[in-house]
């Protein structure tokens, strides 16, 4: 069997979104599970929308999401001239022609027909005056007259279109730029491509493509269209749903791993299994698999598979990618790599996304605590102060293990006359400055043994500032 080789072609006119994003893991997850090349190329040809910040911005989301390319980027606007020769190529087999009919002149005869309840299609007036190259003429294909073009999608099976259905289109235009259809097969035939996964709203273009591959002779490849990615309501995914580049939502603090995991599963499924890591996705992906209804995006989901892959994922790999987070607002020379560790691991099963897990993580991070206002009335009162005294003392020889501090709390809540939870609260808030935290006994062990008596003290002197 012939290696498979995919492609991933994006537009440089926007950022990466959702899916286009599923459109590039589809292709990229097919060639890895065959062992094969996945071809990268950015189809910029559009010179007034094209802008190199988004060119950019789509391989730095590429890169993110770990979708690495074996060949490329490349780019359209560097291949003009290889275009240009095989448009010479049909003109001179007589597969293509010239046109000189005027763009007003088009346009007027596009109108008409639509007015009459016509399909508009170019009517052939320059199909047989044997025009060569000149200023202001357009290349024409010679589009088949009847019959049907007809193609087997990897997904769909058979589809049929009546060649009528096609007229002379444009491959290359006055200016010598070439069309979207064409310059799509040449790159395809010359990039060696042999499976095109790609968005059913293409399913119009492969007639037109299908035409231009008979007439260069070439066997097509085949062909996969996915069905799109719908908003919640059904509609045509947009912002107003919800969804954001890829770029933002990293900035939002989503782990790569967990976006290419909800991405797969918006069309695809093995059997039941909902969280699958990258390398059990190369493993299982069949394009067969994906389903015919198109997907429906859900952010609540995708908060859901995040906040999966953070409580599952290792704490080094969190580290990796909170650190960017962490650096803005702290200085992280300061603390060493194991208590970040051990306080990433009070955290991870809290929090949905990495920017809460920031937040929750900043009583670690910061040197002195700010009290919750209604929390610190509460709970930190002159009332509880001997208590906190005397945890002071003691801490200085506990042993920070969960039992011994366990049985130790009880025995001072009782022996005080407290209930636990009044003496737990103050000290979270004197270790937290929160009413809500990880684990007490667990932020005493990473905070250790020092910092926990300094900040018990600290929670003292404000009780005495403010009962007077």
């Amino acid at each position: 069997m012939a290696e498979i080789v995919t492609r991933f072609p994006p537009s440089p006119t926007g950022h990466l979104h959702l899916g286009g994003a599923r459109t590039a893991l589809f292709n990229w997850l097919y060639a890895r599970h065959h062992q094969g090349k996945f071809v990268l190329r950015l189809e910029d040809t559009d010179r007034e929308r094209s802008k190199e910040e988004y060119v950019v911005s789509i391989l730095e989301a590429l890169k993110w999401l770990g979708l690495d390319w074996d060949e490329g980027p490349y780019f359209q606007s560097q291949r003009i001239g290889l275009y240009k020769q095989y448009a010479q190529r049909l003109f001179e087999e007589g597969k293509a022609y010239y046109c000189e009919c005027p763009k007003e002149v088009l346009e007027e005869k596009k109108k008409k027909m639509l007015e009459n309840g016509q399909k508009p299609k170019y009517d052939k007036t320059c199909r047989n005056k044997n025009l060569g190259p000149g200023e202001g003429r357009a290349l024409r294909i010679k589009a088949p007259e009847f019959g049907e073009i007809v193609f087997e999608d990897l997904l769909r099976g058979k589809v049929v279109f009546p060649a009528e259905e096609v007229d002379d289109f444009v491959i290359l235009r006055s200016d010598g730029t070439p069309t979207y259809q064409f310059a799509v097969v040449i790159d395809d035939i010359t990039m060696g491509i042999t499976h095109v996964i790609r968005g059913d709203d293409h399913i119009s273009n492969t007639p037109k493509q299908l035409i231009i591959y008979e007439a260069l002779g070439v066997e097509p490849p085949k062909f996969a269209h996915i069905p799109m990615v719908l908003g919640p309501d059904g509609t045509k995914l947009s912002k107003r749903h919800g969804a954001k580049s890829i770029l933002e939502y990293k900035e939002a603090g989503f782990l790569p791993n967990a976006l290419i995991n909800y991405l797969a599963r918006l069309g695809w499924g093995f059997g039941d299994q909902e969280y699958f890591t990258v390398e059990e996705l190369i493993e299982k992906f069949d394009i067969k698999d994906v389903n015919l209804s198109p997907a429906r995006f859900d952010p609540d989901k995708l908060l859901a598979v995040n906040a999966y892959w953070i409580k599952n994922s290792d704490n080094r790999f969190l580290l990796d990618h909170l650190k960017p987070f962490l650096s803005k607002k702290y200085n992280l020379d300061q603390f060493s790599e194991e208590y970040l560790l051990k306080a990433i691991e009070t955290v991870k099963t809290r929090g949905k996304t990495l920017v809460e897990l920031v937040e929750m993580m900043d009583f670690y991070l910061i040197e002195e605590v700010i009290y919750d206002p209604n929390g610190a009335k509460k709970f930190l009162t002159p009332q509880i102060a001997p208590v906190l005294e005397k945890v002071c003392e003691d801490l200085k020889t506990l042993t920070l293990e969960d039992k011994v501090l366990e049985d130790y709390f009880r025995n001072l809540a009782e022996t005080h006359g407290f209930k636990l939870k009044d003496i737990a609260q103050a000290i979270r808030i004197a270790l937290t400055g929160k009413t809500v935290s990880p684990g007490l006994f667990e932020i005493i062990r990473v905070l250790g043994r020092e910092k926990t008596i300094y900040r018990i003290k600290k929670a003292l002197a404000y009780i005495f500032e403010n009962s007077f």
